[in-house]
């Protein structure tokens, strides 16, 4: 497996989780607070959320069956984008089970005499 599999998969991770984590606290504003202005925020920032969680969950799903990973954390890294904060921490612990099979892909090949 390349290590851009991860890269990717890294990025969009944070970029959901960021997304969703600004988007609970503009649906906070909006609806508990009832705090004006935050409608415009929520619907952008929902859509961005929405369309980009399409976008994690295509790279998380090659990430995963590259990766070889049960279906069950599998599943769980994926609704990861749809849980608060959760994307920040599954991103890491998976980061770490993937990082060695990167290294064990990266070593050099002895040459064949």
């Amino acid at each position: 497996m390349k290590k851009s599999v991860l890269t990717r998969y890294r990025v969009m991770a944070y970029v959901t989780a960021v997304l969703l984590v600004l988007l609970t606290i503009g649906v906070i504003g909006k609806r508990v607070l009832g705090l004006d202005g935050f409608d415009g925020f929520v619907s952008v920032v929902g859509i961005a959320h929405g369309w980009l969680y399409v976008l994690y969950l295509v790279f998380a799903f090659d990430l995963g069956t590259k990766a070889k990973m049960p279906l069950g954390r599998l599943a769980w890294v994926l609704l990861a984008g749809t849980v608060p904060t959760a994307a920040f921490f599954v991103e890491r612990k998976v980061t770490r089970e993937v990082e060695p099979l990167i290294a064990k892909n990266a070593t050099p090949k002895p040459a064949a005499v």
